[in-house]
């Protein structure tokens, strides 16, 4: 169970983290959000990613076979990448109205080919 709480884990901290990343990109397009200064936005975006970071920090902490979890480091951080794709393909395509091209589609098949191999060994 500590394994899909892991995961459950990265998916939700991996939304906050797109969102303290790229979700200024979308407020800008708001009239109140175009006069906040460079450090206001910056100050916005760390706080969003607080709350990142108290769901990863416990998810890589749950996850980590050296504290009774699953996954190896190598695994964890493939996961990562895996769910960070997915959550910004997600955000992307609804926040931004991107287009998903075939590129896209096998970008992500080849991170699930690394899954594959890195749980392989």
């Amino acid at each position: 169970m500590k394994s899909v709480y892991t995961i459950l884990l990265l998916i939700c901290s991996n939304i906050f983290m797109t969102l303290a990343w790229y979700g200024h990109l979308k407020l800008a397009e708001m009239k109140w959000f175009q006069h906040l200064p460079l450090i206001g936005v910056i100050l916005l975006s760390w706080g969003i990613a607080f709350f990142e970071y108290c769901l990863q920090v416990p998810a890589n902490r749950m996850g980590f076979i050296g504290n009774g979890g699953q996954f190896n480091l190598m695994q964890l951080k493939i996961i990562q990448e895996v769910i960070t794709l997915s959550v910004f393909i997600v955000f992307s395509v609804v926040a931004f109205h991107m287009q998903v091209k075939w590129n896209h589609v096998m970008a992500a098949f080849l991170m699930i080919l690394a899954v594959y191999f890195v749980f392989k060994g």
